[in-house]
């Protein structure tokens, strides 16, 4: 497929997207950027949900792991549905009590401003990082890909990106995005569920040989019980439930939209419905991995050095034009659907627990263009980490992300679970320092673990350990009168 149809494919795409974002956004209000006017349809925010949780880093990582981790990643899956089970049973109807349009405000209320700030700054620096992460892996396809060909220098590309997603969330916000990631997540889903159409006809497989080829791969195995592995089944779990519960529950990005439901029950079933589909969907792209290294092998084809090529390298190189434009449509929808939400989200957070923009008494007029510049302000942020990540990154992104929610994530949780099971007033002029400390010792942990644990090595259950070093220390600086727990 050469450079030009590949830029054809993505420029019709964006071509829907302004579509959508015209159609929702007019008469947008502040109302509509928020909280889409509280009256979005549970099941077009459940099936957005999909592109928004799984973005590019997996569309590529995930599969291209499945050598070195087989189908231990379905272990994470596994906590995670438990963990929706749990947001949608403590923490959503929290949410919907206090009315809250920042989730963070909540914990202006229960402990103070300073820890209101202090777990906004941690979604923002997170998601920031997650945000570019992803934003580099698909730019860097494009750039290998098409931009390459024209001598396009890499800021370019990412700067182009970067403003297609403001021209389209810049107005609607969530109005528009809970419509424009039900788009995205279709085209994530034909691009994945395409690919392997499209494997199997060049193999020459039917559905049970499908099913066969992966259930008798060596690279199929699920369960891992060796305690010292860093996929150890209840390290894996654990974390998958914990993990569900920060990068979503605590998460302002993914809590935005189901707030924008038009009630509590419904942004309950949203969740429920979703965390039944993401298994599912995880266990397509694992497959889909199978299905790549099997083909690889078949055709004499090397397998690239590091895995977050195999796929790109594998679609774009070996496997025709139709799988060429099916990767490249999907790739873009991956990595978009996660993108695009996160700016709104970032906007938000910060307009709310930095700026009040909810207790103020400007003008709308005032609050929209401040809200405009702050929007614009976290675009050029993002731009200027992904060209510090792209300088830095040398890992499998798809662990870089889940290791850094270990560490930025694990204080959010801390704090979050602190305030829910005690009913102690906590010093909120702590919260800052307890909060930086804490990963900080986590990392010393991380590098010390098999020497000073006879071997044993730390996986993503680092995340609960940062948030239980951040839950008892501020537990002790607690005084002593009895607190009315929100």
């Amino acid at each position: 497929m050469t450079p030009f149809w590949i830029l054809i494919c993505i420029a019709a795409y964006f071509g829907f997207l302004l579509a959508i974002a015209w159609r929702t956004s007019r008469g947008a209000t502040s109302a509509s950027y928020y909280l889409g006017n509280k009256s979005s349809p549970w099941y077009a925010v459940a099936f957005g949900f999909i592109g928004d949780s799984l973005s590019g880093v997996t569309f590529i990582s995930v599969p291209g792991q499945v050598a070195s981790s087989q189908f231990s990643y379905l272990q994470v899956v596994i906590g995670n549905v438990l963990g929706y089970f749990v947001i949608a049973a403590v923490l959503l109807p929290l949410y919907y009590k206090l009315n809250l349009t920042s989730i963070y405000s909540y914990l202006g209320t229960r402990i103070g401003p300073r820890a209101q700030r202090t777990g906004s700054f941690f979604f923002l620096l997170s998601r920031t990082t997650g945000a570019a992460a992803r934003l580099y892996l698909a730019a860097g396809v494009l750039q290998t890909f098409v931009f390459d060909h024209w001598r396009i220098p890499f800021a370019v590309t990412v700067a182009g990106s970067i403003l297609l997603i403001l021209a389209y969330t810049v107005r609607g916000g969530i109005k528009t995005l809970v419509w424009t990631d039900t788009f995205q997540s279709t085209f994530l889903l034909l691009g994945v569920g395409l690919s392997i159409l499209s494997i199997m006809r060049q193999m020459d497989l039917d559905l049970t040989g499908l099913v066969r080829s992966v259930q008798n791969s060596e690279m199929s195995r699920v369960f891992v019980w060796d305690w010292r592995e860093k996929t150890y089944f209840w390290k894996q779990f654990l974390s998958g439930v914990c993990l569900a519960i920060v990068m979503n529950g605590l998460d302002q990005n993914m809590m935005q939209k189901n707030l924008s439901c038009r009630s509590l029950r419904e942004a309950q079933t949203n969740l429920y419905a979703f965390s039944v589909v993401m298994a599912l969907v995880n266990v397509m792209f694992l497959s889909l991995g199978v299905l790549l290294y099997q083909f690889a092998r078949a055709k004499g084809i090397e397998i690239p050095a590091r895995t977050d090529a195999l796929f790109p390298t594998l679609a774009m190189q070996h496997m025709g034009l139709f799988a060429s434009m099916v990767f490249i449509v999907g790739l873009t929808a991956a990595t978009f659907s996660s993108a695009d939400s996160v700016l709104t989200a970032l906007t938000t957070s910060f307009c709310y627990d930095f700026l009040n923009v909810g207790t103020s008494t400007a003008s709308d007029a005032s609050k929209t263009r401040l809200r405009h510049w702050v929007h614009g302000g976290f675009a050029v942020v993002l731009l200027l980490v992904i060209l510090a990540f792209r300088a830095l990154n040398s890992s499998a992104v798809i662990t870089a992300i889940l290791k850094l929610a270990g560490y930025t994530y694990g204080p959010l949780l801390g704090l979050f679970a602190l305030g829910l099971m005690s009913k102690r007033v906590i010093q909120d002029r702590w919260v800052p320092w307890v909060c930086c400390a804490s990963p900080l010792l986590c990392v010393i942990l991380e590098r010390n673990a098999p020497r000073w644990f006879w071997g044993y090595q730390f996986g993503f259950e680092l995340l609960l350990v940062n948030a239980a070093i951040t839950a008892l220390v501020l537990g002790v600086m607690v005084r002593e009168r009895a607190h009315n727990s929100v």
